[in-house]
């Protein structure tokens, strides 16, 4: 979460009146993330983000992302529901982008998860997955291969020296790992894209809500995992957690055990997920905007997930 787009008290005051929410007594930007701008919005009675879409992408897939918020919540898994308008829109304009009303999730991120928190959280992704299944609502993967080629391409233009080097190695493993995005392969549905430990609220000993779906998309479940891994169970410096991951998988597979293909293909698929946030982090910092106060995030340390994802021996 961010703020890229600056927002009046007064101008979200306005805009709320449209929504079926008390008086607003609070209004305060949240600074963490990169991609829209957030506002925490607290009334007489209750708590909500607001947030505008910053990016052609983002409010392309806002229906789905939206619709599969609400999908989920009304069958019962964890996370925060978008608010409707009185005329029954999930989503409204205000400073000339979409926005839109989210319950708040109750509980914090955890920065150093334990075994057991771990083991909670593939879980949660697989109960995501089930309680998704059903969803109707379709959107391509908007950081696919095609997506990926478009980054590498743009980032080639003022990539030198060790981003370079990663560069060429990336475009490299491209045309084979596009593969592994044919629908055909591996059991598909609605899934996350983005299952960072900071998009998974804890609330004491239980999920209070997994947020941030906004990368949402139909896509293979065990593509959901890879990232998801990648995500929980490597430092700061991209080395792998080798009981972190075996205990985030004992809780997906606790819940939705993976295919013979998907436990063959889960590092290729790992190496997918390297590809895809080394790009877009290469990207961001090859051309950070000065003027946004967020700070592009090192691309390195997501790239050396790629030595232990090359590996055979997977836990």
């Amino acid at each position: 979460m961010a703020v890229f787009t600056p927002v009046l008290e007064v101008e979200a005051k306005a805009f709320l009146k449209a929504w079926p929410v008390s008086e607003v007594i609070e209004f305060t930007p949240i600074a963490e993330g990169v991609q829209n701008t957030n506002y925490r919005v607290r009334t007489r009675d209750a708590a909500y983000v607001l947030t505008l879409f910053e990016g052609a992408e983002e409010q392309k897939g806002l229906p789905f992302c939206l619709g599969l918020m609400q999908h989920l919540g009304a069958k019962g898994f964890a996370t925060p529901s978008p608010v409707s308008d009185l005329d029954g829109r999930l989503s409204g304009e205000l400073k000339g982008r979409p926005a839109a009303l989210v319950e708040w999730a109750a509980g914090a991120w955890r920065k150093a998860p334990t075994l057991a928190d771990q083991y909670l959280a593939g879980r949660t992704l697989a109960e995501l997955h089930l309680a998704g299944r059903d969803y109707t609502g379709r959107r391509d993967n908007p950081v696919g291969p095609a997506r990926w080629r478009e980054l590498a391409a743009r980032s080639a233009e003022r990539a030198t020296g060790e981003d370079r080097q990663m560069l060429d190695q990336i475009e490299r493993l491209m045309p084979d790992l596009a593969r592994l995005f044919d629908p055909a392969l591996l059991p598909q549905g609605a899934i996350h894209a983005d299952y960072f430990p900071d998009n998974v609220l804890f609330d004491a000993d239980r999920i209070g809500g997994v947020i941030d779906f906004y990368f949402g998309c139909n896509g293979a479940l065990a593509y959901d995992l890879a990232i998801a891994l990648s995500a929980w169970d490597f430092d700061t410096e991209g080395r792998a957690d080798p009981e972190a991951i075996r205990a985030f998988r004992q809780g997906y597979e606790a819940v939705r055990p993976l295919t013979d293909l998907e436990q063959t293909l889960l590092p290729e698929l790992g190496m997918a997920a390297a590809v895809r946030f080394t790009l877009t982090r290469l990207h961001d910092r090859l051309f950070h905007d000065p003027a946004h106060f967020v700070t592009p995030k090192d691309p390195a340390p997501f790239w050396r997930r790629m030595d232990w994802w090359r590996t055979p021996a997977l836990a």
